[in-house]
Formats: C-alpha cells, sequence, structure tokens
C-alpha cells in the first residue's frame, strides 16, 4: 500500500467513525474541498459545512481505491440513515503527507435502489 493509498484510507476511516481530530490532522492547512455544492472551500468551511451531515451515513463501503503517486480516486457506496443508497467518487491530492485537495463527484444509484 502506497503513503497516498494510507493516507486516504486514514481518513475516510476517521470520516465514518466520526473523529474530527484525526480527520483534521490528516488535511494540510490550505487544503480545498469542491463538491457539485462547494467551490474550493476551505478546510474550516468544509468541518463547518460538510463533516455535520456525516452523522447520518450508516454504511460506508470503498469500492476502488485507484492511486498514482501523491494522486488518486476513490468510489464509494453510502447509505444514508433515511432514503437510498448512493455512489460517489472523490479525487484525493496529497501533498508533504497530508490531503491537500478532494474534488467530489455524485454518482449513481446501485442498481437495487433503480426503478
Amino acid at each position: 500500500m502506497s503513503n497516498g493509498t494510507y493516507i486516504i484510507r486514514r481518513f475516510l476511516d476517521a470520516w465514518h467513525a466520526r473523529d474530527r481530530a484525526a480527520a483534521e490532522e490528516l488535511l494540510s492547512e490550505d487544503f480545498t474541498f469542491t463538491s457539485p455544492f462547494d467551490d474550493r472551500i476551505g478546510k474550516r468551511a468544509y468541518f463547518e459545512r460538510c463533516w455535520p451531515p456525516g452523522h447520518r451515513i450508516r454504511d460506508f463501503q470503498i469500492e476502488t481505491l485507484c492511486a498514482n503517486g501523491t494522486e488518486a480516486f476513490v468510489r464509494y457506496e453510502c447509505a444514508i440513515e433515511t432514503g437510498p443508497r448512493f455512489r460517489n467518487l472523490d479525487y484525493f491530492r496529497i501533498e508533504d503527507g497530508k490531503i491537500r485537495e478532494v474534488e467530489v463527484y455524485f454518482g449513481s444509484l446501485p442498481e437495487e435502489n433503480a426503478a
């Protein structure tokens, strides 16, 4: 397992366990987060806007993690307390042993939800 893969897995484990201190330690001070709802927000805004809803996740499974040096894509499936399962794809960039950037691409619903 590469160092970048290890860092990303540690971050995702901290995120799923709701261990904010462990997650914060893995993000660089100039961390940025982008999603369809967020345009390159910083670390503080990420923890204000994006961290709180995570408590509703009841299941989280990494399906694919493809890393190449300091970059990686992670496809994962989640289930929230109420509502359908969903998949997202995240792009991670690592610098100096910390996560510098995350871009989230909202994905599809697994086939069992499609109707």
